[in-house]
């Protein structure tokens, strides 16, 4: 049955959102994708839909979907693709458009590769035997954990010299992303953004309230939480980061307790975040320690496009 490949719109959101559902029930049992989420990909200022973005229907039913945009503007390029089952020709499809166009972004940005990260389940909908031929190799893994939630997780005081106040004012806001930033800035693929930028990764509709920055008196702001309550499933924590000096002072285990005792509140019964398994902070035994335990993993896979080889294969 013959594809068709267009650009993705607006409009497309919500198809494109039922698509990644079907996907998701596929690699974890349930549907798990957000149509704001998608929404807000579609309208991230650093993506242009008309040469970032891929849909693929088979006799009008959308079967793949690819979008991709740059994480440095130096060539390093972020890549999202979810294509049903089956459809390895629709795969390659994307994939092929996906390659293309990262090497004309890094050309654009005079590096001389592109380097190519994609966020796959560990048992994909996608066979990743189409990556492997294409050169497409795993370089790291994250698991995503969950813990349930009860009545007797209650919001903990903080240490004592500790002070924790939520994200509402702008400023705080900005100190969140200061704090991010510095926090997260030798982990795997963390790429500098503008306060701007990140606050358009973030989205619109993110409650700043469920955003925190703790002081240690003395010291001044030394860690940051940043969650989410906008998932059907469960609560979400993004970020919990402690700046170098404050660490090993159980910072991170009391934000981490925050976070179930806000959520516990909010009458949420089950909390997750995603980590890094070689994040050298020991957050993975952090988080087992506290009791979360895995509930799937994601793997990243990497291709490193040459920019010339690239350019003389398309020309």
């Amino acid at each position: 049955m013959s594809l068709t490949v267009r650009p993705a719109t607006l409009a497309d959101a919500s198809s494109i959102c039922a698509l990644l559902n079907a996907v998701d029930v596929v690699e974890i049992g349930r549907a798990d994708t957000e149509l704001h989420n998608v929404e807000t990909d579609l309208a991230h200022p650093d993506v242009d839909l008309a040469h970032d973005s891929w849909l693929v229907h088979e006799a009008g039913d959308l079967v793949a979907y690819g979008i991709l945009w740059s994480d440095s503007g130096a060539g390093d390029i972020g890549v999202d693709h979810y294509v049903l089952p089956g459809r390895s020709q629709a795969a390659v499809l994307v994939l092929e458009r996906i390659e293309e166009r990262a090497a004309r972004k890094a050309a654009e940005a005079r590096a001389e590769q592109a380097v190519l990260h994609l966020h796959l389940n560990v048992r994909p909908s996608l066979d990743t035997a189409l990556l492997d031929a294409r050169g497409w190799r795993t370089v790291r893994r994250y698991q995503v954990m969950t813990r349930p939630l009860s009545p007797a997780d209650r919001v903990p005081e903080p240490p004592a010299g500790v002070t924790l106040r939520n994200c509402v004012a702008e400023a705080d806001h900005r100190i969140a992303h200061a704090l991010v930033e510095e926090t997260f800035a030798e982990h795997f693929d963390h790429h500098p953004r503008s306060y701007d930028q990140w606050v358009a990764d973030l989205g619109d509709h993110r409650d700043r309230s469920l955003m925190w920055v703790a002081s240690v008196e003395g010291e001044g702001d030394a860690a940051v939480l940043l969650t989410r309550d906008d998932k059907e499933s469960v609560g979400w924590i993004g970020n919990i980061g402690v700046r170098r000096p404050a660490r090993g002072r159980g910072l991170a285990g009391f934000l981490l307790r925050h976070a179930f005792g806000t959520y516990a509140a909010r009458g949420r019964d089950t909390i997750g975040l995603a980590v890094d398994t070689r994040n050298a902070t020991g957050a993975l035994g952090l988080y087992e320690a506290h009791g979360m335990t895995p509930h799937y993993a994601i793997d990243t896979w990497e291709l490193v496009v040459s920019v010339s080889t690239a350019s003389a294969r398309v020309s």
